[in-house]
């Protein structure tokens, strides 16, 4: 089998020059609150839900169109996802006049999908039954692919994207250095097929190697620590399901694996409750507004799976596409 490639520290930068001009520098929120609750010298969060369409995805979506050819451009592209590539690649398919079909589970949000055909995008949606909805999606995808000669971008399996999600690593230890403080001792992130840990973990690995990066999946949906401990790639048997719609791939990606495997990124898994305790902290706290899949990584930070004690932490809060509704009902919140 052929080893996907791995992006050197300067394509990342390539990548990251590009995307910077049309992309939210998204800011470092320090928590002293949260710092005393796992005994860290310091937490910070950079909320990637205040990205553009509300997540990280729009970085390697938007890198990824742009290495497209100008007769791929013309005849368009396809992709699956349940809803923030899809937003994301809508987004930038329509700054680029590139046409865009998406296939969309038929249970994913109403919102997601609402976002994604406000950019433009034509929507297919996918009935997957008792099959992992990630098979079903990816193979109607690969149908149109073939039958309307449409380019098939993969939502995170693709070294392209890997690198333009990268920019939010190289982005915070900028940040970081203009605060005038040292990379972190640990960086927790969210993870689904792996294309944000993927880039982040190079960045950081290139720049700032004695950082620890650390994978968090929810519990049943851990594919990349699966993946990680067995040194290979390893699709994992779900055991349920979670509220995590975001994060439901049962393996990961080659290419971001083995970017997460050259990088050292050890693998934790978090349940669905306390994942809704990490929403209600983020919005007491932070005044984010996070969907269940942004808010895997401060879950295990405020669960003590990660031992922070005395060390900097950043967490990755990834996304925050989520209905009003919902998040009440998630949360238990009360009036608004």
């Amino acid at each position: 089998m052929t080893q996907p490639h791995i992006s050197d520290l300067s394509e990342l930068q390539t990548a990251y020059e590009a995307t910077r001009r049309v992309t939210v520098a998204t800011p470092l929120l320090e928590s002293a609150k949260l710092a005393r609750l796992c005994g860290a010298a310091r937490v910070l969060v950079k909320p990637e839900s205040l990205q553009r369409t509300g997540s990280f995805k729009f970085r390697g979506a938007y890198w990824r169109v742009q290495r497209l050819s100008p007769v791929e451009k013309a005849r368009g592209v396809v992709a699956y996802s349940s809803g923030n590539f899809a937003q994301g690649l809508a987004a930038a398919a329509a700054m680029s006049d590139v046409p865009a079909t998406i296939v969309m589970p038929v249970d994913a949000p109403p919102a997601k999908r609402r976002g994604a055909e406000a950019f433009g995008a034509r929507i297919v949606e996918s009935d997957h039954g008792d099959r992992p909805r990630e098979e079903v999606a990816s193979a109607l995808a690969q149908k149109l692919s073939r039958d309307a000669g449409l380019t098939l971008l993969h939502p995170f399996d693709d070294p392209a994207i890997v690198a333009g999600q990268a920019g939010t690593g190289l982005e915070a230890l900028a940040q970081l250095k203009a605060m005038e403080l040292s990379a972190p001792d640990k960086v927790l992130c969210c993870v689904g097929g792996g294309g944000l840990i993927g880039g982040l973990a190079l960045a950081f690995h290139y720049q700032a190697p004695a950082t620890q990066v650390v994978a968090v999946e929810p519990e049943g949906f851990d594919g990349m620590g699966e993946s990680l401990r067995q040194g290979q790639v390893a699709r994992v048997a779900t055991g349920g399901a979670t509220i995590c719609d975001a994060l439901q791939a049962t393996a990961p990606g080659a290419a971001p694996f083995a970017a997460a495997r050259m990088a050292g990124v050890r693998g934790v898994a978090v349940g669905d409750d306390a994942v809704r305790q990490a929403m209600a902290a983020a919005f007491e706290e932070l005044k984010l507004v996070l969907e269940p899949s942004g808010a895997v990584a401060l879950a295990a930070l405020m669960t003590g799976l990660v031992d922070c004690a005395g060390e900097t932490v950043l967490v990755y809060a990834t996304g925050g596409n989520i209905a009003l509704e919902d998040f009440v009902r998630l949360t238990g919140a009360g009036a608004l």
